[in-house]
């Protein structure tokens, strides 16, 4: 397990320094004329504590801006070697890792039980470099194309003339997007609360690549399933818990570590031959959709359990920085577009949040040696001394060459053009989404369901989304959207329309 010194040069036991290591003469009077005097520019102690104190806040995540995280340790108790040979998915490994839980849509203040999605990010400190996944506690998304991610991420955040959140704005921007409809579904169900952090599974949600020693490929969808149970909260319960104790999520996972109750997941993977994605009933790369487990059965690898809190929350949360972009040799990427999209995004963002030399600070540093042409920018604290910082150069640095086909590439052919994946045999918006609330929903459920539906369509959804609301979730389950209008019609007080629904727009 890797271990993070939180005393490193700050021994409680040293006076206190300047930040260029001189000693400070007080950390409690500023430097003055006389007790009741102007205070003197030239105190430096003064002016480099509240300097430095200006720009203690680095720009939140856009996404997933509120959360916490800790460390922990993956162990592999299976052998997948015949679908990879990523060495930390061989039996017996044991890899240390970062888990990162968060809201996507809150802020960095808002409380932890909102109703919304939650991240589910992990990082392993592989003997191969660092592997990240980034997930959420769903198996798919609100969107399937990342040229719609900042427009469903704009409509999930703030009013530009109030500054208030809106739940008009958030149901006009799902109902014109029929591909969020089983994304909704999910994140409206029980499961769209958690209880805990402890208490939910994770998934990458995205399709991803395995290939093994003899460069045979696979797809693959990972699935990370609590071994706490999973466990939901009521809408009521939800929201005493915001005005209460808005940090309830973060609280819970730091407090059962602290008292040694270590929170576990079991490491289990869906996996398609590479073959069968060309022909199987639904898009095997849509965001949107599921894999059937009747078709493709999980597998078990492993389990992780997190058994370390942060020292410093700001070091190893707030500066930790998750890509897709990070694979090791045996994984690879997938045509997802969502995911493609990610790749640049996430590192993207990060150099924006961090700085461009990110990947250097502690939490987000390999635990092996690198090798990087890469050179310079704010805040270079390793460096490749005097070497060559060109690649070719005839002085000794390696450096690589490879061509031809790699290794966890895919086929592609085709006119460029700007359009919807290609239609599987079974691909629609809306029948995932009925399939989750009519066979995995139980009838109490989809009662509750319809309860949390209907109370953010109160909370100042108008026409014309309101009635595109209503024809969305008939589309999904016309049983559920009958009900869905009936209660908000007798909430609203008006009278309940007979058995003609409301058509859309």
């Amino acid at each position: 397990m890797t271990t993070f010194d939180p005393i490193a040069d700050h021994r409680s036991e040293r006076p206190s320094t300047t930040e260029s290591g001189a000693p400070r003469q007080s950390d409690a009077n500023s430097l003055s004329v006389g007790p009741d005097g102007p205070l003197l520019l030239h105190d430096v102690a003064l002016v480099e504590k509240l300097a430095r104190f200006d720009r203690e806040r680095i720009p939140e995540r856009s996404p997933h801006a509120k959360g916490s995280g800790a460390f922990g340790e993956l162990e592999i108790t299976e052998d997948v070697s015949r679908f990879t040979k990523a060495g930390l998915f061989q039996k017996g490994v044991k890899t240390p890792m970062l888990a990162r839980f968060s809201t996507v849509a809150g802020e960095l203040g808002s409380p932890d039980t909102w109703r919304d999605v939650r991240g589910f990010a992990l990082k392993f400190y592989t003997q191969e470099g660092n592997f990240d996944i980034v997930g959420n506690n769903t198996p798919t998304f609100f969107v399937r194309d990342p040229m719609k991610f900042p427009d469903f991420i704009h409509s999930q955040k703030r009013l530009p003339d109030s500054g208030l959140r809106d739940n008009n704005m958030q149901w006009d921007f799902w109902t014109l997007s029929p591909e969020s409809a089983h994304q909704v579904a999910y994140l409206m169900g029980d499961r769209g609360l958690p209880r805990t952090w402890r208490n939910m599974n994770g998934y990458s949600s995205h399709t991803y690549m395995w290939v093994n020693e003899t460069g045979e490929r696979f797809w693959v969808k990972y699935h990370f399933l609590t071994e706490q149970g999973v466990e939901s909260l009521r809408n009521e319960e939800a929201d005493i818990l915001a005005g209460k104790d808005g940090d309830y999520h973060r609280r819970d996972l730091f407090d059962a570590i602290k008292r040694g109750d270590y929170p576990s997941w079991r490491v289990e993977v869906q996996v398609m031959p590479y073959e069968e994605a060309k022909t199987y009933r639904f898009n095997p790369f849509d965001l949107t959709k599921i894999w059937s487990k009747k078709d493709y059965p999980r597998i078990p690898v492993g389990r992780f359990t997190l058994n370390q809190n942060p020292v410093n929350h700001f070091a190893q949360i707030e500066q930790a920085a998750f890509s897709p972009s990070n694979t090791v040799p045996g994984t690879g990427i997938s045509p997802d577009k969502m995911l493609i999209g990610r790749i640049f995004s996430y590192p993207d963002a990060q150099r924006n949040r961090l700085g461009t030399n990110f990947n250097q600070l502690p939490v987000n540093r390999p635990v092996v040696p690198t090798n990087s042409y890469d050179k310079e920018g704010a805040m270079q604290f390793f460096h490749s001394g005097n070497a060559p910082v060109y690649a070719p150069n005839s002085y000794g640095r390696a450096y690589q060459d490879e061509q031809g086909p790699v290794d966890n590439g895919w086929e592609a052919d085709g006119q460029l053009v700007r359009a919807a994946y290609t239609l599987h045999a079974e691909d629609d918006d809306f029948g995932q989404a009925h399939t989750l609330v009519r066979e995995v929903f139980s009838e109490e459920q989809r009662g509750r369901l319809v309860e949390t539906v209907t109370g953010t369509l109160l909370g100042g959804v108008v026409e014309p989304v309101l009635s595109r609301v209503f024809q969305y979730w008939r589309n999904i389950d016309q049983e559920v959207g009958d009900n869905i209008e009936k209660a908000y019609r007798q909430h609203a007080g008006d009278q309940v329309p007979g058995a003609d629904p409301i058509s859309a727009d």
